[in-house]
Order: C-alpha cells, then structure tokens, then sequence
C-alpha cells in the first residue's frame, strides 16, 4: 500500500471513526482502524462489535492495499502535524510496520494483519428512508439529554425511534427517558418509513451518529431491521445493532388534562435556577417554584449554606401552588427551548408530572417529575 493524501480529509475521518474505538480492549485488533487504499480513495474502518463506521475519503493510491493500525495512535499524529501538511502512508507487501511520513516528520507504526479485522455484516435491512440532517440532528439534540444511564434498564439507554400519529398526522417520533424526566419530538414521517419497526437505538450510536451529521447539509438514508440499523450520509456509513428490550408505553406518564398553564422565558428560568441552586445540596440540587398570579418565586434552602430566592414575572393566572425539582433536570429540558424563547408549563399539583412545550416548536413536548422540597 502506498499513498498520499491532504492532512485535514484524514483528520476528518479519523475524527468520526476513532471515537468508536474504546481506549481499553481486551481484543487487540478492535484498538485498530482497517484501512483500504484502492480507486483513488481511502476507506477507514472501526469497530467495536457493537458499532461499525466506515468512511471515504480521497487519496491518491500508488498501490492499492490495506493494513490496520492503532486508531487513537493515528489520530493523534495526524491531529498534531501543521495545516495543509500532505501525508504519505506506505507498506510494503509482507511488512507489519506502516510508514507515515509528512514533511519532515516520519512514524512507523505497528500493524496487525487485516485478516483478523472483524466484518459487521449488517444482514437484511428491509425498512429504508430519507431524513433531512437537520431533522435527525433536531430528533436527536432535543431528546438525548434524558437518556438512562443506569445500566440495569438497559432498554432506557437509547432513543426510541418509531412511526406514529399525532392528531391524526404520520408522524416520526423519538423518545428517551430515565424516570425522571422525558422527552418526546417527533417530525412529519419521511417517506417509506411507515413501515419501519419500533426501535431503541443506544446511547453511543446517538453520539457517534450526531457527531457524523454535524454541519451536514443534505440527506441521511436509513435502513433498519429488528435488530440493526444504518445511518449513511456522503461518504460515511454508521451500522450499529439495536437494544433487545421492550420500550416502556411512555403515552402513560404524559398527563393529558394538566389545568394550570405557566409561561415563562426559559432562558430568565434557567437563569435563576442555576443562581439560586447554587444554595441547594449537592446531593439532589432542588429547587421549588412558588407560582402566584403573574409571578414566580424561585428558592432554595439547604442546612448548610442557607436560602437563595429569586422573582420572576410570568404569565400565570390561576391558583396558588408550590412545586420542587431537581434543578439539573430543569435545567436540562431549558436548554431545549430556542434561544431567547418562551417555556409554557402544564401544571395539576406539588405531586403530579409536568408537561413542558417550547413555544416555537409544537413538536417536542417534554415530561418532568416533581420532587419534594
């Protein structure tokens, strides 16, 4: 194998494959990338059994080949050599060492032999479909925030994706929740995916996926069975498997008739949130809201360090109430709502979930439990 090519197109592809790899393997040959120089490109690949991203990008291929070597060990020099740098990459056939030079620098890494890099067959994805990149950014980046990380749910560590009706309309609907809080977006069904099957795809396909579809203009095709997914955009592809879990029926814990309406910039909340729960304990961070006509108190007490209040002015007209939560969470569901935007809450009572909209977005709807305080 030998060839040359531009410092940033590599970079750029290692960026989005090695982060795949994990740092500590019990399998030497999955701390590798399998690179293959042939047609004028070069295609990397990673994997970690769960997970498989391959992407082009071109190259200027003298000899064709293919070698893998340590993905996070690659990245680094090539992230670490000057701008505009172009870079050579050879090894010759029999050798186990591969050659990087670019200008006057020179590394000779290790390899292991490509035969025992691991295939991901993806199998039979009968279930395809076109989204908008900015719509599967939107389903993702509102949604993430709430996924479990508590391992013995397993089936609440990803995003439950599937095809569903809102008044009446096709619709695709992502869901995540922890228990604590939900969130649920949903956008107009894309073509040929009425047909897809109700799947949970886990916490680390999100984040490699939306790192994959940062600053991506057009489509993303996506392909998916009861078990696999892939996500292919330009020269990229991301195949992963699906969690093997029943999805809880989260329409149960959104409340239907919430009577008492809230709203609120969600960036002056979030700002005095953040203040007062500086005052809370550590442990839950609570915060309790005091909502009286037009008016929001927000406070904070702790043994310890004392009391923070602060008043907002609101719309909000009917009876007095009193309601804690856990500030990080609030904060979080804040964070969803466009920027310099307006927060409308659902409220019942101190003891009841609370459904929270963004005004400007009739498609997300989010859920948080209150807590005593």
């Amino acid at each position: 194998m030998k060839l040359s090519i531009e410092r940033v197109a590599l970079l750029t592809a290692l960026a989005h494959v090695q982060s795949v790899v994990e740092r500590r393997n019990t399998i030497p040959i999955l701390s590798n990338v399998h690179l293959d120089a042939a047609d004028g490109a070069l295609a990397l690949t990673a994997t970690d059994l769960d997970i498989a991203i391959v992407e082009k990008v071109p190259a200027k291929a003298s000899r064709a080949g293919a070698t893998t070597v340590p993905a996070h060990t690659l990245y680094d020099i090539v992230r670490k050599l000057p701008d505009g740098a172009e870079i050579e990459l050879a090894q010759k056939p029999g050798d186990t060492r591969l050659q990087l030079r670019a200008g006057r620098s020179e590394f000779t890494l290790a390899c292991l032999p490509k035969e025992d890099f691991p295939v991901m067959a993806a199998g039979d994805l009968p279930a395809k479909f076109n989204i908008s990149a900015a719509d599967l950014r939107r389903l993702i980046d509102k949604t993430r925030f709430a996924i479990s990380t508590e391992e013995t749910r397993y089936y609440l560590n990803g995003i439950y994706l599937h095809a569903a009706q809102s008044a009446g309309v096709p619709v695709l609907r992502a869901v995540a929740t922890d228990g604590h809080r939900l969130a649920r977006v949903e956008t107009p069904l894309p073509d040929g995916a009425a047909a897809m099957p109700g799947v949970i795809v886990p916490r680390k396909t999100v984040n490699e996926l939306r790192k994959l579809i940062d600053g991506v203009d057009g489509d993303v095709e996506v392909a998916l069975s009861d078990t696999k997914i892939r996500f292919a955009v330009d020269e990229a592809s991301l195949t992963s498997k699906l969690i093997d879990g029943q999805f809880p029926d989260y329409e149960r814990v959104i409340p239907p008739d919430n009577p008492r309406a809230l709203a609120i910039t969600a960036s002056d909340l979030a700002q005095a949130v953040d203040r007062v729960s500086t005052i809370s304990s550590e442990r839950s961070r609570a915060v309790k809201l005091a909502l009286d006509k037009d008016r929001l108190l927000v406070s904070a007490t702790s043994p310890e360090n004392g009391t923070a209040v602060e008043e907002l002015t609101a719309a909000y007209n009917e009876g007095a109430l009193e309601i804690g939560f856990n500030s990080r969470y609030l904060l979080d569901i804040m964070d969803q709502v466009e920027k310099g935007g307006e927060a409308r809450f659902a409220l019942k009572d101190s003891g009841s979930p609370t459904v929270v909209r963004d005004a400007s977005d009739e498609g997300a709807l989010f859920v948080i439990m209150p807590m005593r305080v």
